[in-house]
């Protein structure tokens, strides 16, 4: 569908860092959507017409037109792409570094580690206690993090001189890190300072909910 095209773009879900990702790219970019706050693990996501546009019962989706989208880091760099903003320009070095910083923070700091200590510390009614696994993830969260503390203490962003997607990820991650107790270092802190100041974070926040969770 081409940027110029009008239709209706739609959000579902609220109440987590994940949806908050989403929430975040179109406050950034300035669309107008309509929010669906529907939340986790309440029922909502398994009605029949939530799960005709998502089977793995899980939010974010992005209704965009025709397009149903799944998955954080997808919806915020489709946006970015859609709407000409938060994603360098495909097949650049820049692109590069943004798929490389996106692969990471995706892997070694939200599913390899802090989802792991979601999953066996909130969620331990439903996945078990794992104490092990639980040390393992937050020693891993820590090593896995000083391969970001160079470019952290670099610049205002991640990649290139401007905010971009993975901004918004890596600051998902680092505010589940210390709701999680993690000490993060001072050039970390002030990072996330930065971000908390762009007036689309707090707007994104507040249609997330003053409740958001991990």
């Amino acid at each position: 569908m081409s940027p110029g095209r009008r239709s209706t773009t739609t959000l579902w879900g609220a109440g987590t860092s994940r949806t908050l990702r989403a929430h975040w790219a179109l406050a950034e970019l300035g669309v107008e959507y309509v929010s669906k706050p529907i939340r986790p693990r309440t029922g909502e996501t398994q009605t029949a017409e939530f799960l005709a546009l998502n089977p793995k019962e899980k939010v974010p989706v992005l209704v965009d037109g025709d397009l149903v989208l799944t998955e954080s880091a997808a919806i915020v760099t489709y946006l970015g792409d859609r709407y000409g903003g938060l994603t360098p320009e495909p097949a650049s070095v820049e692109r590069a570094r943004y798929n490389e910083w996106l692969s990471y923070i995706l892997m070694e700091l939200d599913a390899h580690t802090l989802y792991v200590m979601r999953k066996h510390g909130d969620l331990k009614h439903l996945y078990g206690e794992a104490p092990a696994a639980m040390d393992a993830a937050r020693a891993g969260f820590e090593k896995q993090l000083r391969w970001a503390r160079p470019r952290i203490e670099a610049g205002d962003y991640l990649v290139g001189e401007g905010f971009t997607g993975v901004d918004i990820l890596m600051t998902t991650c680092l505010d589940w890190a210390v709701a999680y107790g993690f000490e993060l270092a001072e050039p970390f802190l002030a990072y996330l300072a930065r971000q908390h100041r762009r007036p689309a974070f707090m707007e994104a926040t507040r249609r997330n909910s003053s409740s958001t969770t991990p």
